[in-house]
């Protein structure tokens, strides 16, 4: 197995930031170059980046891509400091439930205020600085959790996670997946159930792929068959990531999240989280404070597709070539079905939305639950790991965190 087959998943160049387009995997590997801070915010909300890490590297990117276009060019002076303020506002907002997006903000926005005395020039080489290391330190960080959460496991370990944790959730390698990469380097893997991950399939579009990617053995199940491969004694240990961790230790992370958690306490298999201490939010008491995303219904209401295609002769590519002549052809379709056509290089790309459902459905559509510590076994960080013996981990995550 090796982890270097995959890819960096953002990263700074030439002063624009870069990314891999995750809406477009596994059929797809298209990158986005976003040349504005509005752009990486756009990427944000959309998925196109996700994962808590690496949102909150995308975060502290877009306000060096601020300064870049925008920051450097201000004159000195309160006008500097009340915009950079509303940037980093903006930015921490674009999501709200993961913590790490508005942590990595935060970053910056004191690396400025610290430095009020220099020029807006000065603050511009901090700040891309700054954002360049803090993406240097998440795989050192990744890691580091992964070689403490791979201590827990022994031999023969067959694992289920949700959602993805992987080297595309992070700036590199991984935060729950990560510790499955690094217990599979030591022979201590022998499967890995992955959940389907509905309703934007991350498990099914992305851990799938990174998993064959590396060459750990592994199988794809609905999100329904969990409690399934469960019963039949198929799951050792179930781990996955998080997206914000209270001080009580609830834990907010992608739905379907507590299901798992409430399955696996039946079936006596332990629960792990794996989250950098950025992840922990010691100012939320408890898990009914955090504010919960809901998304667009049409994540729930049809789906998504998306691809490439050459024609195959040249009567075929005239038509196509006309309907792509002044840029996206958008397709007129009814039930609300949607169909766009661009040219890309010598063939075209498709994307799509097909509704499946009643066009009158009434549709809620979470993008994450919260889990009680109670149903956690251990938090996996990089700075130890924190054993959930008593169900009330308040007083070690304090501790582990100061």
């Amino acid at each position: 197995m090796s982890v270097d087959n995959l890819p960096r998943t953002i990263w700074w160049e030439n002063g624009a930031v870069r990314l891999i387009d995750q809406t477009r995997l596994p059929l797809q590997g298209d990158m986005l170059v976003c040349n504005t801070y509005e752009g990486v915010i756009i990427a944000i909300q959309s998925l196109a980046v996700r994962g808590a890490p690496a949102i909150g590297i995308a975060g502290a990117l877009a306000l060096a891509l601020w300064s870049e276009v925008e920051g450097r060019f201000m004159e000195a002076g309160e006008a500097y400091f009340g915009r950079c303020a509303e940037v980093c506002e903006e930015v921490a907002t674009a999501r709200p439930t993961a913590v790490n997006l508005s942590w990595g903000v935060r970053q910056i926005g004191e690396l400025v205020q610290a430095n009020r005395d220099k020029t807006p020039v000065e603050l511009h080489e901090l700040i891309v600085a700054r954002a360049n290391q803090m993406a240097e330190e998440d795989e050192a960080i990744n890691r580091k959790m992964a070689a403490n959460g791979a201590e827990l496991f022994g031999e023969g370990t067959k694992f289920l996670t949700h959602c993805n944790t992987g080297s595309l959730a992070t700036v590199f390698y991984g935060t729950a997946l990560g510790v499955i990469f690094t217990a599979a380097e030591q022979g201590k893997v022998e499967h890995v159930w992955v959940d389907e991950t509905r309703p934007v399939n991350q498990g099914s579009r992305l851990t799938a792929w990174e998993l064959l990617q590396v060459g750990i053995p592994s199988a794809l199940i609905t999100d329904s068959m969990a409690a399934t491969v469960m019963a039949k004694g198929w799951v050792d240990a179930v781990i996955l990531g998080a997206d914000r961790i209270c001080a009580n230790g609830d834990v907010a992370n992608k739905i379907g999240t507590y299901g798992l958690s409430v399955l696996a306490k039946e079936h006596g298999i332990p629960f792990y989280v794996t989250a950098p201490s950025s992840t922990f939010d010691l100012e939320l008491a408890c898990g009914e404070d955090i504010e919960i995303e809901e998304r667009d219904a049409r994540e729930i209401e049809g789906v998504t597709v998306s691809g490439t295609f050459d024609p195959g002769d040249d009567k075929m590519s005239r038509i196509f070539d006309q309907l792509t002549a002044e840029g996206s052809c958008e397709l007129p379709m009814s039930k609300g079905h949607h169909m766009s056509i661009n040219r890309k290089g010598g063939g075209y790309s498709f994307d799509a939305w097909f509704r499946t459902t009643p066009p009158q459905v009434l549709s809620y559509n979470p993008a994450f639950d919260v889990t009680p510590a109670v149903n956690v076994t251990a938090y996996i960080t990089e700075r130890g790991v924190i054993h959930n013996e008593t169900g009330d981990p308040t007083k070690a995550i304090k501790e582990l965190l100061s």
